[in-house]
This record gives structure tokens, C-alpha cells and sequence, in this order.
């Protein structure tokens, strides 16, 4: 392993270790990790397509057990508990996730290939562009759609909030949905003329499936960030049709992704958070 994921290893380990020690872990969680490493070492380790095939399996079936927590072990930590920030507002919680980030941690460690080197540059360039077009065209969406309505706020919680959506939900959803699924769609149509279109509309109807929970108008508005107008695939002709699948586009769009997840600046309305209906699911 490079410099990078040894770093990143043993930062996981640390993490986990000190969550095992308060008691944020019971040892059935061993089972995730067991998983988890059997992936690892069938898509990193073996030279057999059928085995990678396998490994890339056990880690999507385990990866969406963590997604929606049911995994067994796992003890978040609950930071916001059935709040309405706004009189008309959707009731909100939240929780620091431990299961979920294992799905961005393991991408990192097992397919190096979904963080090619990039342009700084023309990262900030092409992801600016992305965010003022996209954020524009999504944010009339919703209002058309009633799902959010412009309510100017910033509660006590909406640091932790900030922090929880950059650090733990932008990792996972990003390196999941857009470089690993992408990336690997990219790889499988990379005959057709219409790879980069056709990779990139299921990556991003998947990411609006993803939110089915919260109803049909979840679906449609995340599906449109995840597509991001035309600049998503403006930017991979740029990049001379290089395999790009964590450009610059993740952190622009999720000025989009953010606001659907609560509280500042929006009010939920008609819909429930999908925090909500995870943690109502759960019990």
C-alpha cells in the first residue's frame, strides 16, 4: 500500500479503536469488518477476475447493510434528536454514523484507481462553473417542486450539521456514487461512444433511487444534482476522456446535495428528512 493509504489505514483504525473504547462498537460490528476485509483482499489481492467479481459483491451487499444501518455493532451517536427549525419544517434528526464512512474508508483502501490525479486548477474552475449552473437550476426545482422553501437561518446544530454532511455523507455518497459506481460503469462501457453519458445518467439515477424513501420528488431533485446539468460531462471531454470519476464535480455539487439533508438556510416541507425515516426504520 502507498504512503496515502497506510495514513488512511491506520487513521480508520484509530477511529474505530477509541469508538470500541467508549463504547460506540459491540464485537458484533466484527462481523462488518470481517466482511469488509474478505472484499479487500479478493479485489486487491487476487489476480482472478471471477474472485475480484465476488469481492466487488460481498462489498456492495455489506456496503448497503452500513448505508442503512443494519448492520449489527454499530451505536451512533444521536446529535440532534426530532427538531423542526422552522414553524412549517419537516422534523429533523440526525446522527454521527460510524457504519456508513466504512463504504468511503473501504473504497479508498481496496480501488486506488478512483482518485486519479487532477488539475487543480481546472478542478476550481470546472467545479464553479458546475456549482453556479447546477445549484441554480436544482434550487428552482425544488421550490417549484414545494420540497424546500427559503427560510434564512443558522441554528445551534448546523456547525455539527456542516461538518457531518462535508466529513462523513460527502466522503461515502461521493467516492461511492460517483467514483466507485461511475467509475466502474465508465470502465464497462468504455466501448461505446456514449460511455460518459450513459455512466454518468445511471450513476446519477441511482443516486436519485437512493432517495425513494423520501418520496418521488426526492428521487427527481436528487437525480438532476447527481446528472449536474451538461458540465459534468463537459468537464470529462475536457480532461480529454481520462477516467475522472472523483474529479472536481463532488465538492461543488454538494452545495447542491447539502440542503436536502436540514437544517440552515431551507425548510423541509411536505417531506420527512431521510435521517428521520432511517432512524424510524431502525426501531
Amino acid at each position: 500500500m502507498t504512503t496515502r493509504h497506510w495514513l488512511t489505514f491506520c487513521l480508520l483504525s484509530s477511529g474505530y479503536a477509541l469508538a470500541l473504547f467508549h463504547g460506540n462498537l459491540d464485537p458484533s460490528a466484527a462481523l462488518s469488518f470481517g466482511a469488509l476485509f474478505i472484499a479487500w483482499f479478493c479485489v486487491a489481492r487476487s489476480s482472478y477476475s471471477s474472485i475480484r467479481l465476488c469481492g466487488h459483491g460481498l462489498f456492495i451487499v455489506t456496503g448497503l447493510a452500513l448505508a442503512f444501518h443494519l448492520a449489527p455493532g454499530f451505536n451512533n451517536a444521536n446529535v440532534i434528536e426530532a427538531t423542526r427549525f422552522s414553524a412549517d419544517a419537516a422534523l429533523f434528526s440526525m446522527d454521527l454514523s460510524l457504519d456508513k464512512p466504512l463504504i468511503g474508508f473501504w473504497l479508498i483502501l481496496a480501488c486506488p484507481w478512483i482518485l486519479p490525479k487532477v488539475d487543480v486548477a481546472h478542478s476550481l474552475q470546472t467545479g464553479l462553473l458546475a456549482l453556479i449552473v447546477t445549484s441554480a437550476f436544482c434550487m428552482t426545482a425544488a421550490v417549484m417542486l414545494n420540497v424546500v422553501g427559503w427560510t434564512p437561518k443558522w441554528p445551534a446544530q448546523g456547525l455539527i450539521w456542516l461538518l457531518n454532511n462535508l466529513l462523513l455523507v460527502t466522503l461515502t455518497e461521493e467516492l461511492f456514487f460517483r467514483a466507485y459506481l461511475q467509475g466502474s460503469l465508465m470502465r464497462l462501457f468504455k466501448s461505446s461512444r456514449y460511455a460518459t453519458a450513459l455512466s454518468i445518467t445511471l450513476a446519477a439515477g441511482l443516486f436519485g433511487l437512493a432517495h425513494a424513501g423520501a418520496g418521488p420528488q426526492w428521487v427527481a431533485w436528487a437525480g438532476m444534482a447527481g446528472v449536474g446539468v451538461r458540465h459534468r460531462i463537459s468537464f470529462r471531454r475536457a480532461a480529454g476522456r481520462r477516467h475522472q470519476p472523483s474529479g472536481p464535480e463532488p465538492r461543488a455539487f454538494r452545495a447542491v446535495h447539502l440542503p436536502h439533508a436540514g437544517p440552515p438556510g431551507l425548510t423541509l416541507r411536505s417531506l420527512v428528512a431521510r435521517r428521520s425515516i432511517y432512524r424510524r426504520a431502525r426501531r
